[in-house]
């Protein structure tokens, strides 16, 4: 059997992989790099925030062990942070938030799957692990496309302030499934969750580049 931290190991390899795809998924140019498209870019990074947050709180109460429930905690704090970091950006941008409510719509795919795995494994496989390695690297595609429209302080918020955190967040989800994805069975489970995710981030970034002509916005 595979020990866990090779598992770990390997599903991160995998993971980047699977990831580096995105890159071939997006607008060959920026053409669209302006102040109001920063904006609206950032408002829905209001929504992947909100939404992460309230995953990680939901999972608080029935997951068992005491160190990643307190993680977790973490991390809705964390979430939380970024939202009222970008919602003050916004307002130093002059955006107009009234009658703006992130929450409208109901919750995305993304929120809908992840809410459906039950597990420790699946939980931190599908979200700290992919999710959140996932939010990193559309957030590099999102600085990328502030730099490319001059906005340096957008692009420095979420170097500095947003990375560092989702950076702890997979940090979180390698050490989880190099402890306890100690089973062939536990393992099978966690790869599959990761699969899923993989799976809709990559039809979530096709449907936003057809639909909303996106493809440089910002993770959670």
């Amino acid at each position: 059997m595979t020990t866990a931290a090779q598992f770990a190991k390997d599903l991160e390899a995998y993971v980047a992989d699977k990831l580096s795809s995105l890159d071939l998924i997006k607008e060959p140019e920026i053409s669209s790099a302006d102040r109001p498209e920063v904006i609206r870019r950032l408002k829905m990074a209001l929504k992947n925030e909100l939404e992460a947050s309230e995953v990680a709180a939901l999972w608080m109460q029935s997951t068992p062990e005491i160190e990643i429930k307190l993680a977790l905690a973490r991390q809705v704090g964390d979430e939380a942070k970024h939202y009222k970091l970008i919602e003050k950006h916004l307002h130093g941008m002059n955006a107009d938030l009234s009658g703006f409510n992130p929450a409208d719509g109901g919750y995305g795919p993304m929120f809908q799957l992840l809410t459906g795995f039950t597990s420790t494994v699946e939980r931190i496989g599908a979200a700290q692990f992919t999710r959140e390695a996932l939010a990193l690297k559309k957030n590099e595609q999102f600085i990328e496309f502030c730099e490319a429209a001059g906005d340096h302080e957008t692009a420095d918020l979420y170097r500095t302030q947003i990375q560092p955190d989702e950076e702890w967040h997979v940090h979180l989800g390698r050490e989880v499934l190099a402890k306890y994805a100690n089973t062939p069975e536990l393992q099978a489970k966690a790869r599959k969750a990761v699969e899923a995710v993989l799976d809709l981030a990559i039809k979530i970034q096709n449907k936003q580049v057809g639909d909303l002509k996106v493809s440089h916005a910002p993770g959670c």
